[in-house]
C-alpha cells in the first residue's frame, strides 16, 4: 500500500538543506518542545513576533485561558505539560518559573529536594545549563517583539512586593495586590500605567538571582510582560490580557 505522505525522500532531502526554509512548511514544524526532561506543547497561529508562555502545570485557569486565546491572536504559546506546580528532574523535583539561571535553579532544587547532596544538585545543574539556551531561544521574540507569561498561582508574588523591587509602579487597584504587570520595557511600561490595573516596571536587575523569567528577559533586552492574578481570578486575567493585546503593539 503506497504511503498517504504526498513528499518523497527527495524532498525531505531538499528540506533538510533548505534550513530556514522549512519554517514556512506547517506540517514540518514540531508541537511540542523538550528542555530537561520538560515537556512544553507549542501552539501556532499564523506568523507573527508575539510569543506566550505558561510555566506552571498546576494553573488551570490560566491554561485554558492561553489556549482559548490562540485559536484568534496570531503568535506561539508555549504551555508546559503536567498538572503540578513542580517539575521532575533528574529524580528531583524543580519550580520551572526558577530555571532561568544556575543560581535561582540551585535554591530551587536546594529547597525543594532537601535529601539531595551537592552531587546530585550539580547533576541537575549541568542538565538544564546544556539545554537553557534552547527553550530561551524558543520563548525570546524576534524583532522587539513582545513575550507574554500568565500566571495565576495560590500566594503568588503581589504588586507590592514587585514594586519594591523595579524601577517604576502605578497602583490604582492597591486593594487587589496579587493582579499587576510585570513589564520590562519603559514604553510598554508607559501604556500599562494608564490600565485600569496594577503595573510595575522591571528594566534594570537589581533584585537578587532568582532564576525568573523576568529577570533573564531584562538583563537581555527582551519585551517581557508578566501577567499575574489570583488564583481562581480568571475573569480578571482575561481583562488584563485583553487590555494588553489591544493596546501594546
Amino acid at each position: 500500500m503506497k504511503s498517504a505522505n504526498p513528499y518523497s525522500r527527495r524532498d525531505f532531502v531538499a528540506l533538510s538543506l533548505a534550513g530556514p526554509l522549512v519554517g514556512w512548511m506547517p506540517w514540518f514544524r514540531p508541537k511540542e518542545i523538550t528542555v530537561a526532561g520538560m515537556r512544553f506543547q507549542i501552539i501556532r497561529n499564523r506568523r507573527s513576533t508575539r510569543r506566550y508562555v505558561l510555566l506552571h502545570g498546576d494553573e488551570g485557569d490560566a491554561r485554558q485561558l492561553l489556549v482559548s486565546h490562540m485559536e484568534s491572536q496570531r503568535g506561539t504559546a508555549y504551555l508546559i505539560e503536567g498538572a503540578t506546580r513542580e517539575v521532575e528532574i533528574s529524580g528531583g523535583k524543580l519550580d520551572p518559573g526558577r530555571m532561568f539561571s544556575r543560581a535561582g535553579a540551585e535554591a530551587s532544587l536546594r529547597s525543594l529536594n532537601t535529601g539531595w547532596n551537592d552531587g546530585q544538585v550539580a547533576s541537575a545543574l549541568e542538565l538544564l545549563d546544556g539545554q537553557r539556551e534552547k527553550l530561551l531561544d524558543a520563548l525570546f521574540p524576534p524583532d522587539r517583539g513582545l513575550l507574554i507569561a500568565l500566571d495565576s498561582s495560590a500566594g503568588a508574588e503581589s504588586a507590592r512586593e514587585a514594586a519594591a523591587v523595579g524601577d517604576q509602579h502605578s497602583l490604582p487597584q492597591p486593594d487587589n495586590p496579587q493582579a499587576f504587570y510585570l513589564c520590562t520595557d519603559p514604553a510598554d511600561y508607559e501604556t500599562l500605567a494608564g490600565s485600569p490595573y496594577n503595573a510595575v516596571l522591571t528594566e534594570h536587575v537589581r533584585a537578587r538571582d532568582d532564576g525568573s523569567l523576568a529577570r533573564r528577559a531584562a538583563a537581555r533586552d527582551i519585551r517581557y510582560l508578566h501577567i499575574e492574578a489570583r488564583h481562581g481570578d480568571a475573569g480578571t486575567q482575561r481583562d488584563m490580557l485583553a487590555w494588553a493585546e489591544a493596546h501594546l503593539r
